[in-house]
């Protein structure tokens, strides 16, 4: 694929799945060296830690590293502090990168250089496996209220056309899907997304009640079950 084939969407996105089978379909995770750049709470980094051969998660969100840190983990696993504009690793030393919905989080200004640190640190045929929320979406209406990504999204996107238009890195293939995720209620969804360490939202009394009331909307007896439409882009890293 080129780079003017590549769309930010798919209007119509009608398979719903889980990430972990994207992820098997797409990649050669067993006996990997797999870098992860912004592991979050890194319920994926031990998923791939079931097949790959190392797994080392990077995070710049320290309250959320020192919970990694001091947690039980596989022994194959690594977590350490770095950020995807300037990743800590030696230059073609890894086979696999991901980034799970992480790349629209790198300030603005240092987007496009993710990109030449994600081909640095590749093997040459490596590949970079990168997820992103698509603007869309009932869980995203509720989100934007008090968290609007729009703009941030956008230029993450930009950038991936970016480094597949100046041959940094090719690409192998879009995949959208919509990943379900359910909230037994609202409190779970406010400690989720809200309450979250990486950012500190400031919510008024009144624009929190408009939350709570979009969440409700979606809310039965049995919780509330949104749909977030992912897209994924494959890359390869060509040459030495």
């Amino acid at each position: 694929m080129q780079a003017d084939d590549m769309r930010i969407a798919d209007p119509n996105p009608v398979r719903v799945a889980d990430e972990a089978d994207i992820l098997d379909e797409l990649l050669p995770l067993p006996g990997a060296k797999v870098l992860e750049l912004g592991c979050g709470k890194a319920d994926k980094t031990r998923l791939i830690a079931r097949t790959a051969a190392s797994v080392l998660a990077l995070e710049v969100d320290t309250r959320q590293l020192a919970e990694n840190q001091s947690a039980e983990k596989p022994d194959n696993v690594q977590f350490e502090f770095g950020g995807a504009e300037d990743i800590p690793v030696d230059d073609s030393s890894v086979d696999i990168v991901l980034m799970f919905k992480s790349l629209h989080h790198v300030p603005l200004e240092r987007m496009d250089d993710v990109f030449s640190e994600i081909r640095r640190v590749l093997k040459p045929g490596g590949m970079a496996y990168i997820s992103e929320p698509v603007y869309a979406g009932d869980f995203n209406e509720i989100i934007r209220l008090f968290h609007d990504e729009r703009m941030v999204r956008e230029a993450a996107f930009a950038a991936e056309v970016k480094a597949v238009s100046t041959q940094r890195l090719s690409l192998m293939g879009q995949t959208f899907f919509q990943q379900p995720v359910h909230f037994d209620d609202f409190g779970q969804f406010e400690n989720r997304t809200i309450k979250v360490t990486h950012t500190d939202h400031q919510i008024s009394p009144a624009l929190y009640e408009d939350v709570r009331s979009e969440f409700n909307r979606h809310l039965s007896a049995d919780g509330a079950t949104l749909h977030i439409p992912i897209r994924v882009d494959l890359f390869r890293k060509d040459g030495p």
